[in-house]
């Protein structure tokens, strides 16, 4: 383990591993907003791992710690993408068993793994044999019918005797058909309760919780039980916030403003672009970095001008009008 960077299992924050967000550009920004939250990469599969690694795999190195998302059940190619990531110097591989995708499906891995408890125990004791880093797993509460407590703590009970090193689950079952992918976010309702209970049966086992959690009350809730939150969506659509959580969790930290963020984001947008960087990729992560503000609308609307024209030099025009409505924020806030 890269040790130059806290224990990725005693972290109580982390950002969740999501499909065309937690690139690597959008983890450059997290680290800005959270400092000391473990980042996980959007998953990637074994095939694209041996295919073409230096894609797969690459990142910056302000990014620690920084976890890995691997999706796949071959065990020997499981293995040899672990070994990989580890070189390439990943603080932590994470085997996807939550995804419901009929892509994910297709290739046998992801949600319907929880059919398949030995295969994953299987996989994850002959990852935990081949790297030195830690090993985790990333599961749901239940897949379709199965959607039982007993279900659900068989399954735990059985992989971990695989020696995984940290569980972490999405407080949902998944339905493998009849739902896309984000349909499966939001429909099947969240049940907290599995995972308090499984927790309580294996008091020793890091277990972190995700899904559906938004506000600073209710991860102070999860952290009573638990030993880690999880955050997704919020990331995305109010990215801020996970500023004002992370402050809140370490509050000797040095919480900075969102011009201050934009500020040092800038930085690394500006030298990433001269390097052939696609504007898009660079802009996508800050469009909520206005959220909740008055004027975040017009904040849209001038990051999309950037974007049409590809003027770089509007940063400063961007960056000057957040410090002007934040100022007003701040006044509607005093007064």
């Amino acid at each position: 383990m890269n040790n130059a960077v806290p224990d990725p299992l005693n972290l109580p924050l982390s950002i969740a591993p999501m499909i065309d967000w937690t690139y690597t550009h959008f983890r450059v920004l997290m680290r800005y907003l959270a400092p000391n939250a473990l980042l996980y990469t959007e998953m990637q599969t074994t095939g694209a791992i041996q295919n073409n690694p230096k894609r797969a795999l690459e990142f910056h190195a302000q990014e620690h710690p920084l976890a890995l998302q691997l999706g796949g059940s071959d065990i020997q190619a499981l293995v040899q993408a672990a070994k990989t990531a580890e070189q390439a110097g990943y603080d932590e591989v994470n085997l996807n068993l939550g995804c419901p995708s009929d892509k994910v499906q297709a290739g046998r891995f992801g949600a319907c793994l929880m059919y398949e408890a030995e295969h994953v125990t299987n996989c994850l004791r002959a990852i935990k044999d081949a790297v030195n880093i830690p090993v985790t797993a990333k599961t749901r509460i239940g897949v379709d019918q199965q959607d039982s407590y007993a279900f659900f703590s068989d399954f735990v009970h059985t992989i971990i005797h695989s020696g995984c090193d940290k569980l972490i689950v999405h407080a949902r079952k998944a339905w493998l058909n009849g739902l896309n992918p984000k349909q499966n976010r939001t429909i099947p309702p969240v049940n907290y309760d599995y995972v308090y209970q499984i927790k309580r049966e294996l008091p020793n086992l890091p277990v972190v919780i995700n899904g559906n959690i938004s506000t600073l009350n209710a991860i102070k809730e999860h952290l009573q039980q638990l030993d880690g939150v999880m955050l997704g969506r919020l990331a995305c659509d109010n990215p801020y916030k996970i500023s004002e959580i992370h402050q809140s969790l370490y509050p000797e930290t040095i919480a900075l403003s969102r011009s201050e963020i934009l500020s040092k984001y800038s930085e690394y947008l500006i030298a990433q672009h001269s390097q052939g960087i696609s504007l898009s990729l660079l802009i996508k992560p800050i469009f909520g970095l206005a959220f909740g503000l008055p004027g975040a609308s017009q904040w849209k609307q001038q990051l999309m001008e950037l974007l049409k024209t590809k003027d770089i030099s509007l940063l400063q025009t961007i960056n000057d009008y957040l410090v002007n409505i934040e100022s007003q924020e701040l006044l509607l806030v005093s007064a």
